[in-house]
């Protein structure tokens, strides 16, 4: 039933007749009846947000404000075909199908966005439904959200015995039908074209009654015939593809969800991540709580359609099946090169016979050590978790008909991403030939069981393979950086002054409020060359009891980035800073990040400071937080300021106060390391780039100074000091990062590597145990061997992790790595997230500010680990990609010899380092002149066996290697490729 009300506004006059739907469910519990009545508001001043409609022009709808939302839906809308102007309403399938389409810049604006269609796609995919959520958000492309499920003349209540989906239809067209009438009738005076109102879907029934309501429609593929280039729009759209019943394999059969279930519950199905080796697509692996071992995945079957990334379920094979992990460099290029992408299953097999050759093992060497490498082998039988996304690639030329390039026509062909962890991708596309050379943009869509390969669709061409500026913008699209410029909501957050911001100048003022003033501090900052978003200072000065004062001061970001704004939420979601080579993707808006914030010299910034009082030996007696206001007295870099230390005859207190810095961090280290904690590396190096142009110049090994270990040891006291007393505060929602302690298992292999290769032992029982042990793995002829083992070592940790308090017990805090029981960031607030939600909780705990309701909520601060955690890993995978692609340039036209390291040895090649350029890679034997052995129980290759020419290639084996670079046909990359220059494995 329904009511109707009469709305009446302050001013005394009448509004809009207001009804009320009433609708009444009956609910048994405990064998008594209980009546529930829902009430469903309808309205009749909804606006058609069209900029012709002269009525609701009148009538418009006003923000958080009370000022007006003009109206989205322009004058001119776009003309296509027959149409003339119109306005387009799709249903949900289109949007499903056609998201990408949507927010293309070349078409689809002035689009009518269902309410009824808004809340279908968001019980499909949460994803589309963001990004439909921000193009309605978006001005430019004039999506405009019309509630139709609130207004009179659009409601629809569902008939007995209607499904939802056709009940959802019949909303649709009902929309739509009132959009036309209401236009003609609110235009019937205008001079002007009252627009088309285009329903746009794919269902034959749906138009069917759509055209007997008299509501224009077509399909999206019609309309897009009549679109300016409409071959690389069609291609856009995601193609229905189904399983061919006529091929006589199929991937195994998905076990169904109640079989999942049971399983996991009693123990014989396990949930994991699937992790594809990169030297081998066919093996992977799922690690899992209930094995100390990785759990291994052997086979294109036992794969069975997951790919890199994806949640697993995994089924544990028979004892008998059980294997070590492959002792073979298989790339995908190699095997798979001839396959059909019009037909990749003329074969009518599911693994080639290439592929079982490339499986099968030779048997383990005699007396091997392999016995302990053995490991649990499994299948995947579900997918609980797609990581499908947007993968860049290329199109392989070889997979493109000569009749398809003269015809036009829609083929298949394969992408060939990026990531070599990626499968193939068939997509179908009518601009095969031009696509050839270029970096493209596809989505993964589906993967029947019938299909050897995935199913995905055109996005759009970056630009062409190796240009600087299609390559960046791949990298950063293959993981995932957020490079679009701060859209205008962002900017609206900063200070009006811009940069002409000061800190007042009157202490007076109430953003002095609860600040010291340390102004007379004799403060500095010491980071890498160039360093323009500052985030740290420090001081020491010593004190008339012969103990020290130190500082460190950080930029106080929260002052600007408030909770729930546009800004904090952008800040949030990307979560990170990300250095390329030549350009930096800020979290924040460059005015903040390298001028208001930036603790820059001469000028006064607001601070965050942290205080110790220490005694000569770097022993805490106290420790304060305070905001503050600060002035740097200057900015060294690293060799800057080690060059201030160790001039003699500099003696002013700014000089004696670094020094003072550095005595205290050496005792501060020496402390840390006695404790356990590990002194790991990672391949480092700089790629100098000519200012203007950015193009690579050389590349160097990054050099390391004391003063380097000067700030990270002040960077890690302060932060252990903040996570303890923000726990304290806060200890169901601190902001805390941890590093979990690795199992023991992940040392075995390096260690059997060492006491074989090198007679080393590592005993990883403990950090302490470790990191003693990592000491003394020392080769007096070779002083970089010690820095391999640590990079080597380093690969067999865990990653370190943002995490919320609350989620795990005390005694999960620990920092294994740093050997500490807690800690936290707090020291980086310009370029990491997690820094700006522990100065927001730090702030609360001493009292400067209340604490935002959204730093309490756990769920809410676990999502936003789970989110920083993915942007900071995905942001040194970005970083390092811009450094290999830098390399390859800088090396473009040279060759050379360098020394490198043997990292891994396989049955058919081996992995070299190359501590010069901090990269490494495979150099295949499979085209050697000479014969070889795998001698797998010693880490080695047997080069001519037998012969006076014998030679043995063994891990940790320091060799010289030619190096070149080339266009990888696998990934279209230009990569540094190695060749031996051992004459006996050419």
């Amino acid at each position: 039933m329904a009511t109707a009300l009469k709305r009446y506004f302050a001013d005394g006059s009448s509004g809009a007749t207001l009804s009320v739907s009433q609708k009444v469910y009956v609910r048994s519990r405990r064998g008594k009846a209980t009546k529930i009545v829902q009430e469903h508001y309808l309205r009749t001043d909804i606006p058609c947000s069209s900029q012709l409609c002269p009525i609701c022009s009148l009538n418009l709808p006003k923000d958080s404000s009370g000022a007006e939302r003009p109206p989205i839906l322009s004058r001119e809308p776009p003309t296509a075909g027959s149409w003339g102007p119109h306005y387009l309403v799709p249903d949900t399938n289109v949007f499903v199908k056609a998201m990408d389409l949507m927010e293309h810049k070349s078409a689809f604006y002035d689009v009518i966005v269902l309410q009824t269609v808004l809340d279908e796609l968001r019980n499909i995919s949460l994803p589309l439904y963001n990004r439909l959520r921000a193009l309605s958000q978006s001005q430019e492309k004039r999506f405009y959200v019309f509630h139709n499920e609130f207004r009179q003349e659009t409601f629809v209540e569902r008939q007995q015995g209607e499904s939802m989906n056709d009940k959802n239809d019949r909303a649709i067209r009902t929309a739509c039908a009132w959009y036309r009438v209401h236009l003609d009738e609110t235009m019937s005076k205008s001079s002007e074209i009252v627009p088309q109102v285009l329903l746009l879907s794919n269902d034959n029934d749906c138009l069917r009654k759509a055209r007997e309501l008299g509501v224009a429609c077509t399909n999206l593929d019609d309309y897009v015939r009549f679109l300016p280039d409409c071959d690389t729009l069609l291609d856009m759209i995601v193609a229905e593809h189904g399983g061919d019943e006529t091929h006589k394999f199929a991937y195994p059969e998905y076990y169904s969800t109640s079989r999942i279930q049971g399983g996991i519950q009693i123990g014989n199905l396990h949930q994991g991540v699937l992790n594809i080796s990169q030297y081998n697509y066919l093996e992977g692996s799922v690690t899992v709580p209930s094995f100390d071992r990785p759990l291994l995945i052997l086979g294109r079957e036992s794969i069975n359609r997951a790919m890199h990334g994806d949640v697993v379920v995994v089924e544990v094979l028979p004892e008998s099946e059980w294997k070590t992990p492959s002792t073979k460099i298989v790339e995908e290029d190699n095997i798979t090169k001839n396959d059909n992408a019009e037909d990749d299953e003329e074969e009518n097999l599911l693994v080639t016979e290439q592929e079982r050759r490339a499986l099968a093992e030779e048997p383990a060497t005699q007396n091997s050590s392999a016995e302990f490498k053995v490991q649990r082998t499994a299948k995947v039988v579900s997918v609980i978790k797609r990581n499908w996304r947007s993968y860049v690639g290329h199109i392989d030329a070889a997979s493109i008909s000569s009749d398809a390039v003269a015809t036009r026509r829609q083929t298949s062909v394969f992408l060939i991403p990026m990531n070599r962890r990626i499968p193939k991708i068939k997509i179908r596309t009518r601009r095969a030939a031009d696509l050839v050379g270029k970096r493209i943009l596809a989505a993964v869509d589906s993967w029947d069981a019938s299909s050897r390969y995935p199913q995905g669709h055109f996005i759009r061409a970056l630009g062409d393979i190796e240009a600087k500026a299609a390559e960046t913008e791949a990298l950063l699209l293959e993981y995932d950086v957020q490079y679009q410029p701060f859209t205008q909501s962002v900017l609206d957050c900063l200070p009006i002054e811009g940069h002409d911001w000061k800190v007042p100048a009157e202490t007076s003022d109430p953003r002095w409020t609860g600040r010291e003033d340390l102004r007379d501090l004799l403060v500095c900052s010491i980071d890498p060359p160039g360093c323009q978003d500052i985030d740290d200072a420090l001081h020491a000065r010593p004190l008339p009891n012969g103990n020290f004062e130190v500082g460190v001061h950080i930029a106080d970001v929260s002052h600007f980035v408030k909770p729930n704004t546009a800004m904090d939420s952008e800040a949030s979601s990307r979560g990170t800073t990300v250095y390329l080579v030549d350009k930096r993707i800020d979290m924040l808006p460059v005015l903040l990040g390298t001028n208001l914030c930036s603790l820059m010299p001469y000028v006064e910034r607001f601070a965050f400071s942290a205080i110790w009082e220490m005694t000569p030996d770097a022993e805490i007696v106290n420790t304060r937080f305070t905001k503050s206001v600060i002035r740097s007295k200057e900015a060294f870099s690293y060799e800057q300021a080690q060059l201030r230390i160790d001039d003699k005859s500099q003696t002013d207190p700014l000089t004696q106060g670094i020094r003072d810095l550095l005595r205290l961090s050496k005792a501060l280290k020496a402390k840390r390391m006695a404790a356990g904690a590990l002194n790991l590396a990672s391949p480092e190096v700089k790629v100098n780039v000519e200012s203007e142009t950015s193009d690579p110049m050389d590349v160097e090994v990054k050099k390391s100074h004391e003063t380097n270990s000067l700030v990270e040891e002040f960077m890690l006291l302060a932060n252990i000091s903040v996570a303890a007393k923000i726990y304290e505060a806060f200890p169901q929602s601190a902001m805390l990062r941890r590093h979990g302690a690795p199992p023991k298992e992940n040392f075995e292999v390096l260690a059997d590597q060492l006491r074989v290769c090198k007679q080393l032992s590592l005993n990883a029982e403990s950090s302490k145990q470790l990191a003693d042990s990592l000491d003394a793995c020392k080769d007096s002829n070779d002083p970089y061997l010690n820095t391999l083992i640590r990079i080597m070592a380093t690969r067999c940790m865990l990653a370190a992790e943002y995490f919320c308090s609350g989620t795990m017990a005390e005694p999960e805090f620990r920092h294994y790595g740093l050997a500490t029981h807690i800690y936290t960031h707090w020291t980086s607030p310009i370029r990491r997230y997690a820094d700006i939600v522990a100065h927001r909780q730090l702030a609360s705990a001493i009292a400067y500010e209340p604490l935002h309701e959204s730093l309490r909520d756990k769920p809410k601060l676990e999502r936003v680990c789970q989110n920083i955690n993915q942007r900071h890993r995905n942001a040194q995978f970005a970083g390092r990609a811009s450094v290999e692609y830098y390399i390859g340039q800088a090396l473009k036209n040279h060759e050379l010899d360098v020394e490198a390291y043997v990292m891994k040895v396989f049955s058919n090649g081996f992995v070299v380092f190359v501590p010069q350029f901090g990269i490494e890679g495979p150099i295949h034997l499979r085209d050697a002149k000479s014969s070889f052995k795998f001698d797998e129980a010693n880490y080695a290759l047997i080069l001519n066996e037998g012969t006076d020419k014998e030679e043995t290639l063994q891990l940790f084996r320091k060799i010289i290697v030619h190096v070149e670079t080339v266009v990888e046909e696998s990934t279209g990359k230009r990569k540094v490729a190695f060749r031996s220059q051992n004459p006996k494995i050419e």
